[in-house]
This record gives structure tokens, C-alpha cells and sequence, in this order.
């Protein structure tokens, strides 16, 4: 008659993390994955050493603030945050006790989430991708696919608050030296992507965790106007976009879960020094470009870290 009561004892023990993404389920697939085998690399797998309690926005942000709350009304003893800076916004704002690690698009410390990169000196650190550092270089290499000049809609996140005007202007910039016109198209509901047709013969697909939610309308759009489209991460990718350069998903939330493995043996957040990429992937859709009946230069291909065929 014991037994029931020293499972429950033990399953009590076990401590509690949380994970918030203003993405989806189906989006955060791979995210989770490397989050798991991160902790599982520092001893907590989960189910067994650890539990975690998830929330997703799928894709409304103004769910975040809620869905965080409920997180610390919970206890956990961490929570990991993926979709960028309005997720990292809104467990910033509702705990200043409970260890957090972050995914972000952008510099932490320009948003005041971190003193600094290498001594956080908060209850947060995490990872940052640097992806709305490389919009110029999406854009060169997106030229290169293209048929001449092009009409090019970059397309963001007006929630976005990370793709400031002076980052928009250099892409702009980058890409009229490479002969091409822009237009900037915002948007946060799928409703509108469809106008996107009107305006451009490419796309530069911003990063968003809402554009990651809508990937597979944004890639069927974009295959059924025949527009080569860049994105800033691999999934769109896999799913039949065009090519991506952006960093390693895995690296990135493989990371957060050795953080936060850590911060269960007792580190503290405040110490461990916000972590970069060490590693920008390009990745080509050759049964894609086909489709698009685009000629891939053999200098591309070279560069290329995958080609899916």
C-alpha cells in the first residue's frame, strides 16, 4: 500500500523546467530535440531526471505574458524561452528570481535582458543567433540566384522590434549594389501574404517565430508564384523552401539545454557568459530550384553546407 506514495515522493523530487516559444508545436520539432538531448548531455533526461512543462503562443504574442505566469505559478526551477526577444521580453518581465535562457535573433544587451555578454549579471542568459546581423549576406547570395535585376520583398514582423530601420536600410542598401529594388512588406497574419505576389519576384523572409508557424503557407506561396525565396533558417528548407543561411538550430538549442542542466547543478545564470554561434549554415533545396528553373552557379553548390535533392 506504500508504493503509490514513495512513486508520487519521488515523482515530486524530480525538478520542473519550462519552456515558452511564441512558435508552435509543429514548429519547435527540432528546437525541443536539441533542447533535450542538451540536458540529457548534462544528466537530465526527461521523464526521469527532469520534467518539462511546455506553452506555446503559436504565433500570438500577446498570449506570452499569461502563458509565462503560469509557468512561475508553477515553481519551476527554470525556463528556457525560444522565438526570440517577445518571448524573452515576457519571462524577463514576470520573474526576476527564477533562472531564464534565451534564444534570440539580436544582442541581448542592446535590450537590456544582460549587462553583458561574457557576465549576464541577471537571472538570464542564453544563446543568440546574430540572424538579424546577416540579412546583408542572405541578400548577396540571393542575388545570385536570381535572373538580373529583381524586385525583392523583404518581408517582417512588424513585432519584430529587432529589425530596426537602420538594419532594414543596409539590407536595402546591399541589395540595390546588387542591382535590385526592395519593397518592405509587414505583416504578423497570414491573411496578407498572399498580396506579397503583387509587389515582388523574390522574397527575403525575415526572422520570426510567427513567419516559422506560417513556414508552410509562406513556402506554398511561394512555390505557386514561383518566387525564389530566402529564408533564415534551415525548416522552411526541409519543408521545400528555396535556401536559407542562418545559424545551426541545433547548436543553438542543444546549447539552452546544457545551460540549463547547468543552472539545475547549481550555476548560476548570472555567470555563464550569453553563448554565439560558431557556425552559419547554407542550405539549397535543388528540387526546389528545379521547379523555379533556376540555374544553380557551381560556386553556390561549393559553398552550400547541404543540398537537398
Amino acid at each position: 500500500m506504500m508504493r503509490p506514495f514513495a512513486v508520487r515522493a519521488q515523482q515530486q523530487s524530480v525538478p520542473v523546467i519550462g519552456y515558452l516559444s511564441a512558435r508552435s508545436a509543429e514548429a519547435d520539432g527540432p528546437m525541443l530535440a536539441a533542447f533535450r538531448q542538451g540536458l540529457a548531455d548534462t544528466g537530465y533526461v526527461e521523464g526521469r531526471e527532469v520534467r518539462i512543462e511546455i506553452r506555446f503562443a503559436d504565433g500570438q504574442y500577446n498570449r506570452l505574458p499569461a502563458l509565462m505566469e503560469n509557468l512561475v505559478e508553477q515553481k519551476v526551477a527554470a525556463v528556457t524561452t525560444g522565438g526570440g526577444l517577445v518571448s524573452a521580453a515576457a519571462a524577463k518581465a514576470a520573474t526576476a528570481t527564477i533562472p531564464i535562457v534565451f534564444g534570440i535573433a539580436d544582442d541581448p544587451v542592446r535590450y537590456g535582458l544582460v549587462e553583458s555578454m561574457n557576465r549576464p549579471g541577471r537571472n538570464l542568459t542564453g544563446v543568440t543567433s546574430f540572424q538579424t546581423v546577416v540579412m546583408e549576406k542572405q541578400i548577396g547570395l540571393l542575388s545570385e540566384l536570381l535572373r538580373g535585376p529583381s524586385m525583392i520583398a523583404l518581408l517582417i514582423d512588424p513585432q519584430m522590434v529587432e529589425l530596426s530601420d537602420s538594419q532594414i536600410a543596409k539590407v536595402q542598401k546591399a541589395a540595390a549594389a546588387n542591382g535590385h529594388q526592395t519593397i518592405v512588406v509587414r505583416t504578423d497574419n497570414d491573411s496578407t501574404l498572399d498580396a506579397v505576389r503583387s509587389k515582388a519576384a523574390a522574397l527575403l523572409v525575415c526572422a520570426s517565430p510567427f513567419f516559422l508557424t506560417q513556414s508552410k503557407h509562406i513556402v506554398e506561396l511561394a512555390a505557386r508564384h514561383a518566387l525564389p525565396a530566402m529564408y533564415w533558417r534551415r525548416e522552411p528548407v526541409d519543408g521545400g523552401g528555396l535556401v536559407s543561411y542562418g545559424s545551426n538550430t541545433f547548436e543553438v538549442y542543444h546549447q539552452a539545454g546544457v545551460y540549463v542542466g547547468r543552472i539545475l547543478k547549481g550555476e548560476k545564470p548570472e555567470t555563464l557568459p550569453v553563448v554565439q554561434p560558431t557556425k552559419f549554415e547554407l542550405v539549397l533545396n535543388l528540387k526546389t530550384a528545379k521547379a523555379l528553373g533556376l540555374e544553380i552557379p557551381h560556386t553556390f553548390l561549393a559553398r552550400a553546407d547541404e543540398v537537398i535533392e
